[in-house]
């Protein structure tokens, strides 16, 4: 006979989590709707990595289903801003779903860069459902050697 072990917290904890699943669809929806204001908000976050080489950093974007026209890229003092929005391609598509957990709707990340990057030569692009980001580091200074007279 096998002996299992009984744990009744691990259903409740279960149920929490599908409901607040469930509250967050429905509830995030009508947010979605109702929201007129300018203030950015995400209604889910891309994964991204960020890798740092000797001349330049890059930002790998995850947005499967995101159009590059959706995509906006911005820098200023320092932050640089990725937004966009991965859409329902019609109304009619909402219907009929029995579960739905990739996310729909805006993103919005930031990242402060260092005062090596190089704004002015922000790069990007995006292929097969990855965005990435190169920023160039400014070319580094040279010691000048200064000859003394005598």
């Amino acid at each position: 006979m096998t002996l299992i072990r009984y744990q009744p917290w691990d259903l409740f904890g279960q149920i929490q989590r599908d409901m607040n699943r469930l509250l967050e669809s429905h509830l995030g929806e009508a947010a979605r709707d109702a929201d007129n204001s300018s203030v950015v908000t995400s209604h889910w976050t891309p994964a991204v990595d960020i890798k740092e080489e000797a001349d330049r950093f890059v930002i790998y974007a995850d947005l499967p289903g995101v159009e590059v026209k959706d995509i906006e890229i911005t820098m200023d003092q320092g932050v640089l801003a990725i937004k966009g929005e991965r859409k329902w391609a019609t109304d009619e598509d909402r219907e009929g779903y029995r579960r739905v957990e990739r996310a729909r709707g805006t993103f919005y990340r930031r990242f402060s860069l260092p005062d090596s990057a190089d704004a002015e030569r922000i790069q990007a692009r995006g292929r097969e459902g990855v965005l990435e980001v190169v920023i160039p580091k400014l070319q580094k200074v040279q010691p000048r050697k200064i000859a003394v007279e005598g």
